[in-house]
Protein backbone atom coordinates (compact mmCIF):
# COMPACT_ATOMS: atom_id res chain seq x y z
CA UNK A 1 0.00 0.00 0.00
CA UNK A 2 1.31 3.45 -0.92
CA UNK A 3 2.66 5.45 2.02
CA UNK A 4 1.39 8.81 3.23
CA UNK A 5 3.87 10.73 5.39
CA UNK A 6 2.35 13.56 7.41
CA UNK A 7 4.84 16.11 8.71
CA UNK A 8 3.25 18.40 11.26
CA UNK A 9 2.02 19.23 14.72
CA UNK A 10 0.50 17.21 17.54
CA UNK A 11 -1.38 18.97 20.34
CA UNK A 12 -3.66 18.24 23.26
CA UNK A 13 -6.86 20.25 22.82
CA UNK A 14 -8.64 21.63 25.88
CA UNK A 15 -12.16 22.47 24.76
CA UNK A 16 -15.00 24.41 26.35
CA UNK A 17 -18.42 24.21 24.69
CA UNK A 18 -20.77 27.07 25.57
CA UNK A 19 -23.75 28.92 24.09
CA UNK A 20 -21.60 31.74 22.76
CA UNK A 21 -17.97 32.81 22.54
CA UNK A 22 -16.96 35.28 25.27
CA UNK A 23 -16.20 38.90 24.49
CA UNK A 24 -12.92 40.41 25.74
CA UNK A 25 -13.18 40.71 29.52
CA UNK A 26 -16.35 38.61 29.68
CA UNK A 27 -16.73 35.49 31.82
CA UNK A 28 -19.34 32.90 30.85
CA UNK A 29 -20.69 30.22 33.17
CA UNK A 30 -22.28 26.93 32.18
CA UNK A 31 -19.77 25.61 29.66
CA UNK A 32 -18.82 21.95 29.20
CA UNK A 33 -15.13 20.98 29.30
CA UNK A 34 -13.39 18.07 27.63
CA UNK A 35 -9.91 17.17 26.38
CA UNK A 36 -9.18 15.77 22.97
CA UNK A 37 -6.16 14.81 20.90
CA UNK A 38 -5.47 17.47 18.27
CA UNK A 39 -2.84 19.37 16.29
CA UNK A 40 -3.20 19.74 12.55
CA UNK A 41 -0.52 17.19 11.71
CA UNK A 42 -1.92 14.54 14.03
CA UNK A 43 -5.49 15.32 12.96
CA UNK A 44 -4.61 14.83 9.30
CA UNK A 45 -2.71 11.63 10.07
CA UNK A 46 -5.70 10.23 11.97
CA UNK A 47 -8.07 11.24 9.16
CA UNK A 48 -5.90 9.52 6.55
CA UNK A 49 -5.53 6.39 8.70
CA UNK A 50 -9.25 6.06 9.51
CA UNK A 51 -10.11 6.52 5.84
CA UNK A 52 -7.83 3.69 4.73
CA UNK A 53 -4.38 5.24 4.33
CA UNK A 54 -0.98 3.75 5.22
CA UNK A 55 0.28 6.59 7.42
CA UNK A 56 3.54 7.66 9.06
CA UNK A 57 3.44 10.77 11.26
CA UNK A 58 6.55 12.90 11.74
CA UNK A 59 6.06 15.19 14.73
CA UNK A 60 7.62 16.22 18.06
CA UNK A 61 6.05 15.93 21.50
CA UNK A 62 7.20 16.87 24.98
CA UNK A 63 8.57 14.46 27.55
CA UNK A 64 5.33 14.70 29.53
CA UNK A 65 1.98 13.01 30.06
CA UNK A 66 0.43 14.75 27.04
CA UNK A 67 3.25 13.48 24.81
CA UNK A 68 2.87 9.91 26.06
CA UNK A 69 -0.91 10.03 25.57
CA UNK A 70 -0.41 11.39 22.04
CA UNK A 71 1.83 8.50 21.03
CA UNK A 72 -0.52 5.92 22.54
CA UNK A 73 -3.49 7.44 20.73
CA UNK A 74 -1.71 7.48 17.38
CA UNK A 75 -0.66 3.86 17.75
CA UNK A 76 -4.27 2.85 18.48
CA UNK A 77 -5.19 4.43 15.13
CA UNK A 78 -2.65 2.21 13.34
CA UNK A 79 -0.31 5.12 12.58
CA UNK A 80 3.45 4.50 12.40
CA UNK A 81 4.99 6.51 15.29
CA UNK A 82 8.65 5.63 14.69
CA UNK A 83 9.34 9.30 13.93
CA UNK A 84 7.42 10.94 16.75
CA UNK A 85 10.41 12.66 18.33
CA UNK A 86 10.54 13.53 22.05
CA UNK A 87 11.65 17.02 23.11
CA UNK A 88 13.31 17.12 26.54
CA UNK A 89 13.17 20.93 26.67
CA UNK A 90 9.73 22.15 25.59
CA UNK A 91 6.37 20.74 26.72
CA UNK A 92 3.92 19.14 24.32
CA UNK A 93 1.82 21.51 22.25
CA UNK A 94 -1.56 22.51 23.62
CA UNK A 95 -4.58 24.32 22.20
CA UNK A 96 -7.33 26.15 24.09
CA UNK A 97 -10.56 25.95 22.09
CA UNK A 98 -13.96 27.54 22.64
CA UNK A 99 -16.95 26.33 20.64
CA UNK A 100 -20.39 27.97 20.50
CA UNK A 101 -23.81 26.50 19.77
CA UNK A 102 -23.45 27.28 16.05
CA UNK A 103 -20.28 25.21 15.85
CA UNK A 104 -18.02 28.25 15.43
CA UNK A 105 -14.74 28.13 17.31
CA UNK A 106 -12.03 30.36 18.71
CA UNK A 107 -8.59 28.78 19.19
CA UNK A 108 -5.27 29.74 20.78
CA UNK A 109 -2.33 27.35 20.30
CA UNK A 110 0.79 27.10 22.47
CA UNK A 111 3.12 25.26 20.05
CA UNK A 112 5.54 23.90 22.65
CA UNK A 113 7.60 21.06 21.18
CA UNK A 114 6.06 21.58 17.72
CA UNK A 115 8.20 24.69 17.36
CA UNK A 116 11.29 22.49 17.74
CA UNK A 117 10.51 20.08 14.87
CA UNK A 118 13.48 21.12 12.74
CA UNK A 119 15.11 20.06 9.45
CA UNK A 120 17.73 18.12 11.45
CA UNK A 121 14.91 15.90 12.76
CA UNK A 122 13.59 15.28 9.26
CA UNK A 123 17.02 14.12 8.11
CA UNK A 124 16.53 11.13 10.45
CA UNK A 125 13.33 10.06 8.66
CA UNK A 126 14.77 7.55 6.20
CA UNK A 127 11.30 6.42 5.07
CA UNK A 128 10.51 9.83 3.60
CA UNK A 129 11.84 8.80 0.19
CA UNK A 130 9.21 6.03 0.07
CA UNK A 131 6.19 8.32 0.41
CA UNK A 132 3.66 8.64 -2.38
CA UNK A 133 2.24 11.72 -0.63
CA UNK A 134 3.86 14.11 1.84
CA UNK A 135 1.21 16.15 3.64
CA UNK A 136 2.08 19.28 5.64
CA UNK A 137 0.40 22.20 7.42
CA UNK A 138 1.75 25.39 9.04
CA UNK A 139 1.92 24.64 12.78
CA UNK A 140 5.63 23.73 12.61
CA UNK A 141 8.62 25.95 11.66
CA UNK A 142 8.54 27.24 8.09
CA UNK A 143 12.20 26.24 7.61
CA UNK A 144 11.14 22.61 8.16
CA UNK A 145 8.28 22.86 5.69
CA UNK A 146 10.55 24.42 3.05
CA UNK A 147 13.25 21.81 3.65
CA UNK A 148 10.82 18.90 3.23
CA UNK A 149 9.24 20.46 0.14
CA UNK A 150 12.65 20.99 -1.51
CA UNK A 151 13.65 17.39 -0.83
CA UNK A 152 10.35 16.05 -2.17
CA UNK A 153 10.59 18.20 -5.29
CA UNK A 154 14.10 16.87 -6.03
CA UNK A 155 12.76 13.34 -5.52
CA UNK A 156 9.65 13.87 -7.72
CA UNK A 157 7.28 13.26 -4.80
CA UNK A 158 3.81 14.76 -4.43
CA UNK A 159 3.49 17.36 -1.69
CA UNK A 160 0.15 18.60 -0.33
CA UNK A 161 0.18 21.75 1.77
CA UNK A 162 -2.82 22.74 3.84
CA UNK A 163 -1.85 26.39 4.54
CA UNK A 164 -3.32 26.61 8.03
CA UNK A 165 -3.09 28.52 10.25
CA UNK A 166 -3.13 31.22 7.58
CA UNK A 167 0.20 32.86 6.82
CA UNK A 168 2.11 34.03 3.78
CA UNK A 169 4.05 31.48 1.72
CA UNK A 170 7.10 32.14 -0.46
CA UNK A 171 6.64 31.72 -4.20
CA UNK A 172 9.55 29.26 -4.17
CA UNK A 173 7.54 26.93 -1.94
CA UNK A 174 4.46 27.20 -4.15
CA UNK A 175 6.34 26.60 -7.41
CA UNK A 176 6.00 22.92 -8.30
CA UNK A 177 3.69 22.13 -5.38
CA UNK A 178 1.37 19.22 -6.26
CA UNK A 179 -1.70 20.41 -4.32
CA UNK A 180 -2.71 23.24 -2.00
CA UNK A 181 -5.91 23.03 0.10
CA UNK A 182 -6.72 26.41 1.70
CA UNK A 183 -10.11 27.48 2.99
CA UNK A 184 -11.60 30.83 1.92
CA UNK A 185 -9.78 32.81 4.62
CA UNK A 186 -6.40 31.23 3.91
CA UNK A 187 -6.78 31.56 0.14
CA UNK A 188 -7.83 35.20 0.52
CA UNK A 189 -4.69 35.95 2.55
CA UNK A 190 -2.42 34.19 0.07
CA UNK A 191 -3.91 35.70 -3.09
CA UNK A 192 -5.46 39.03 -2.06
CA UNK A 193 -8.82 37.94 -3.53
CA UNK A 194 -11.86 38.27 -1.25
CA UNK A 195 -13.36 34.81 -1.76
CA UNK A 196 -17.13 34.59 -1.39
CA UNK A 197 -18.26 32.22 -4.16
CA UNK A 198 -17.19 30.04 -7.08
CA UNK A 199 -16.26 33.01 -9.28
CA UNK A 200 -13.89 34.53 -6.72
CA UNK A 201 -12.49 31.08 -5.91
CA UNK A 202 -11.63 30.74 -9.60
CA UNK A 203 -9.77 34.07 -9.52
CA UNK A 204 -7.74 32.92 -6.51
CA UNK A 205 -7.05 29.52 -8.08
CA UNK A 206 -5.61 31.20 -11.18
CA UNK A 207 -3.14 33.12 -8.99
CA UNK A 208 -1.98 29.88 -7.35
CA UNK A 209 -1.64 28.18 -10.75
CA UNK A 210 0.37 31.10 -12.08
CA UNK A 211 2.75 30.67 -9.14
CA UNK A 212 3.40 27.08 -10.20
CA UNK A 213 0.97 25.11 -8.03
CA UNK A 214 -0.21 22.13 -10.09
CA UNK A 215 -3.63 21.60 -8.46
CA UNK A 216 -5.73 23.92 -6.29
CA UNK A 217 -8.65 23.09 -4.00
CA UNK A 218 -10.30 25.93 -2.11
CA UNK A 219 -12.70 24.68 0.54
CA UNK A 220 -15.80 26.85 0.91
CA UNK A 221 -17.39 25.54 4.10
CA UNK A 222 -21.04 24.62 3.65
CA UNK A 223 -20.82 25.48 -0.06
CA UNK A 224 -18.39 22.63 -0.74
CA UNK A 225 -15.04 22.84 -2.53
CA UNK A 226 -13.71 24.41 -5.73
CA UNK A 227 -10.99 22.63 -7.76
CA UNK A 228 -8.88 23.87 -10.63
CA UNK A 229 -5.79 22.84 -12.55
CA UNK A 230 -4.66 23.69 -16.07
CA UNK A 231 -7.13 21.21 -17.60
CA UNK A 232 -10.14 21.05 -15.31
CA UNK A 233 -12.49 23.14 -13.16
CA UNK A 234 -14.91 21.59 -10.67
CA UNK A 235 -17.32 22.86 -8.04
CA UNK A 236 -18.26 20.05 -5.66
CA UNK A 237 -21.21 20.92 -3.36
CA UNK A 238 -21.30 19.80 0.27
CA UNK A 239 -24.20 17.83 1.74
CA UNK A 240 -26.51 19.84 4.01
CA UNK A 241 -25.69 19.06 7.65
CA UNK A 242 -26.17 20.71 11.02
CA UNK A 243 -22.72 21.86 12.13
CA UNK A 244 -21.88 21.22 15.77
CA UNK A 245 -18.11 21.92 15.70
CA UNK A 246 -15.98 22.86 12.69
CA UNK A 247 -12.68 22.04 14.43
CA UNK A 248 -10.58 19.73 12.21
CA UNK A 249 -12.93 19.88 9.21
CA UNK A 250 -10.09 21.17 7.04
CA UNK A 251 -7.74 18.55 8.48
CA UNK A 252 -10.23 15.80 7.71
CA UNK A 253 -10.57 17.12 4.16
CA UNK A 254 -6.79 17.17 3.57
CA UNK A 255 -6.24 13.73 5.08
CA UNK A 256 -9.05 12.35 2.92
CA UNK A 257 -7.54 13.91 -0.21
CA UNK A 258 -4.20 12.25 0.53
CA UNK A 259 -5.92 8.86 0.73
CA UNK A 260 -7.95 9.45 -2.43
CA UNK A 261 -4.83 10.38 -4.40
CA UNK A 262 -2.91 7.28 -3.24
CA UNK A 263 -5.91 5.24 -4.41
CA UNK A 264 -5.80 6.89 -7.86
CA UNK A 265 -9.32 8.32 -7.64
CA UNK A 266 -10.13 10.88 -10.33
CA UNK A 267 -10.36 14.48 -9.11
CA UNK A 268 -14.16 14.59 -8.99
CA UNK A 269 -14.53 11.45 -6.89
CA UNK A 270 -11.54 12.35 -4.72
CA UNK A 271 -13.05 15.71 -3.83
CA UNK A 272 -16.51 14.21 -3.25
CA UNK A 273 -14.85 11.71 -0.90
CA UNK A 274 -13.05 14.48 1.02
CA UNK A 275 -16.07 16.81 1.14
CA UNK A 276 -18.24 14.06 2.56
CA UNK A 277 -15.64 13.16 5.19
CA UNK A 278 -15.32 16.81 6.26
CA UNK A 279 -19.11 17.24 6.31
CA UNK A 280 -19.45 14.30 8.70
CA UNK A 281 -16.72 15.70 10.95
CA UNK A 282 -18.53 19.02 11.56
CA UNK A 283 -21.54 17.18 12.98
CA UNK A 284 -19.39 15.93 15.91
CA UNK A 285 -17.50 17.57 18.75
CA UNK A 286 -13.72 17.68 18.91
CA UNK A 287 -10.80 17.32 16.55
CA UNK A 288 -9.70 13.70 16.10
CA UNK A 289 -12.84 12.46 17.86
CA UNK A 290 -14.90 13.92 15.00
CA UNK A 291 -13.03 12.21 12.16
CA UNK A 292 -15.12 9.56 10.35
CA UNK A 293 -14.11 6.05 9.37
CA UNK A 294 -14.00 4.69 5.81
CA UNK A 295 -17.22 2.71 6.15
CA UNK A 296 -19.13 5.96 6.80
CA UNK A 297 -18.24 7.44 3.39
CA UNK A 298 -20.49 6.76 0.40
CA UNK A 299 -19.69 8.34 -2.97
Amino acid sequence: MKKIIVVGSANTDMVVKSAKLPLPGETLLGGTFFMNAGGKGANQAVAAARLGGNVILVTKVGNDIFGKQTVEGLQKEGINTDFVFVDDIAPSGTALIMVNDEGENSIVVAPGSNANLLPADISNVKNIAEAEIILMQLEIPMETIVSVAKYAKSNNQKVIINPAPAQKLDDELLNGLFLITPNETEASLLTGINITDEATALQAAVIFLNKGVQNVIITLGSKGAYFQNENLKLMIPAPIVRAMDTTAAGDTFSGAMAVAITENMDWENAIKFAVQAASISVTRLGAQSSVPYRNEIVI
